[in-house]
């Protein structure tokens, strides 16, 4: 049967819209299909009650690529990113940390918890700043395989060491950054737990099944590092709209050279023929042909259900089944009659209240959280990261109204007692529990709230037990050894079919980045296709 387009996308999500977004640019004719109504994947904004509209999954535009939003010109297609305040940190004993965007407020914020401190802040950011250039390209890379003897990786794993000659006494930084934990890195400069909490506590709260004090964990202190918000792309903020706008400005952008979408068309098979993807078929028996299949849905979907494993390379299989995804997080949204009073936070309203604001009394609170989950507890005292969207874009509810979208771990996918749909409202009981410890009035204040347990995230967005990274993004698990050596490259053992996901390098966060990296590769191989 002759193809009907030139690549077909299993996924509609950022990722996979950012890849067909440059590949129709390049005149290559893409269909994108998505089993939900919407698209978008874990980006996405929807109403929560009506009238109240949130971000259901990612919350927060911190680390969209400039390069992606400059190329694919989503300014012109409703990307707009709305600047907030600092988020505020609550500390214990009643105290708070502003974490200022001005490196010398942020310093003299330090040094009011210890003024050792507050001076080893501008050495800290000084070394951070000399990894950062070849952290933002490692980003870039398409990962080798060093392992390979085969001339084509060979020549590929010659230009890598080549591109980074520059490394120097960086090439030991960054080593450390994925081997130590976050804790025992930022105690090379920083003596106060307070200061390694705030610096670090992404190393802990920031989707992955860790904590400060796991080994490995460092390599979330460069989260801050690998976006440049200085350039025409604009800053981090909230987006205008929600997180649901990224996803829509580049399905747009992608639609005005020629991409297509199509929205609930879940796929029940990827096409193989003499080990080439020929296509897919979905769910109601529709197949649709083409020259190639760019997989959008995880490593785990993509492998063992729109595939037979029987088919593919026993080590690889066994690549695929070790894939760690333990998720220990959950998200919470909350619509609001008014603001919540946050007389602790000494934010910039009457209230107290603030846009951004993160529960985290301490080391020890988060370290409790995260031991607990361990053992297949829901943390009591969860972390909480706290977004309240409205006050900076009243669109998202009735006027006076607002919406509050809660990050919050440590809770495991894999409980040692009940189910998640036994214990929901523990969960619940839990986080209102930790919210009233700094908004005393917020429970009189809900209109509505949703709670979703990491198996929840599993069933709506296809997330691997829940986890926002498709799994850990850990030495053993990124680069070329996400998620197998062979085929860390946005290739796979079928020929024509690629990855464009979070389960292949850089991972997760709405980055853009897997999506670009694999449009790079497959119109490198455009000669072999088409």
């Amino acid at each position: 049967m002759k193809p009907q387009y030139d690549a077909v996308i299993v996924g509609g999500g950022h990722n996979g819209l950012t890849c067909g977004a440059y590949l129709a640019r390049a005149g290559i004719k893409v269909l994108v299909v998505e089993r939900r109504d919407i698209v978008g994947g874990a980006a996405v904004t929807e109403e929560i009650a009506p009238g109240y509209r949130s971000s259901m999954a990612s919350y927060y535009q911190g680390l969209l690529q400039p390069k992606v939003i400059l190329d694919l010109e989503l300014q012109k297609y409703g990307f707009q990113v709305l600047p907030a305040h600092p988020t505020v940190f609550a500390l214990e004993g009643g105290r708070s940390f502003t974490m200022w965007d001005d490196p010398e407020k942020f310093a003299a914020e330090i040094g009011k918890l210890s003024n050792v401190d507050g001076q080893a802040y501008a050495r800290y950011r000084a070394h951070m700043q000399k990894v950062a250039p070849f952290m933002k390209q490692l980003l870039w890379e398409v990962p080798v395989n060093p392992g390979s003897k085969r001339p084509r990786d060979l020549w590929r794993l010659a230009g890598f060491v080549w591109r980074f000659r520059k490394i120097g006494p960086q090439f030991f930084d960054i080593y450390n950054l994925l081997t130590m934990s976050a804790y025992d890195y930022l105690s090379r400069w920083f003596e106060s737990d307070d200061v390694k909490l705030v610096l670090g506590f992404f190393a802990g709260g920031g989707g992955a099944n860790s904590s400060l004090k796991t080994p490995g964990s460092a390599y979330m202190l460069a989260r801050g590092i690998v976006r440049d918000g200085s350039t025409a792309a604009g800053p981090a903020g909230f987006m205008k709209g929600g997180m649901g706008s990224v996803s829509e400005a580049i399905r747009r952008s992608g639609e005005a050279h020629g991409m297509e979408v199509r929205t609930g068309c879940p796929v029940e098979r990827i096409l193989v023929e003499n080990n080439r993807a020929t296509g897919i078929r979905l769910q109601d028996g529709e197949e649709i042909r083409s020259k190639i299949v760019i997989a959008n849905a995880t490593a785990r979907t993509i492998f063992t259900r729109l595939l037979d494993p029987a088919t593919l390379p026993e080590a690889f299989n066994r690549d695929i089944k070790g894939i760690r995804c333990e998720s220990t997080v959950f998200r919470v949204n909350l619509a609001l009659a008014a603001l919540p009073q946050a007389p602790g936070l000494g934010g910039g309203t009457a209230e107290g209240i603030v846009p951004q604001m993160t529960i985290a009394p301490s080391v020890a609170y988060m370290e409790r959280a995260h031991r607990m989950s361990q053992e297949g507890e829901m943390a009591d005292q969860p972390f909480l990261i706290v977004k309240v969207p409205t006050m900076v874009d009243p669109t998202l509810a009735p006027l006076g109204h607002h919406v509050m979208n809660v990050f919050g771990g440590h809770a495991p996918y894999t409980l040692a007692s009940g189910n998640w749909d036994e214990r929901r409202e523990e969960l619940w009981a839990n986080v209102l529990k930790v919210l009233k410890t700094q908004f005393p009035d917020i429970e009189d204040l809900i209109l509505h709230r949703q709670v979703l347990t990491p198996l929840d995230l599993e069933r709506i967005f296809d997330l691997p037990n829940g986890h926002v990274h498709h799994g850990e993004i850990s030495a053993d698990q990124m680069f070329f050894r996400r998620f197998s050596p062979d085929y860390a490259d946005y290739r796979s053992p079928v020929k024509g079919l690629y990855q464009a996901s979070a389960s292949v390098h850089p991972g997760g966060g709405v980055t853009g980045v897997p999506g670009h990296n694999a449009a790079k590769v497959i119109l490198q191989d455009r000669r072999e296709w088409s």
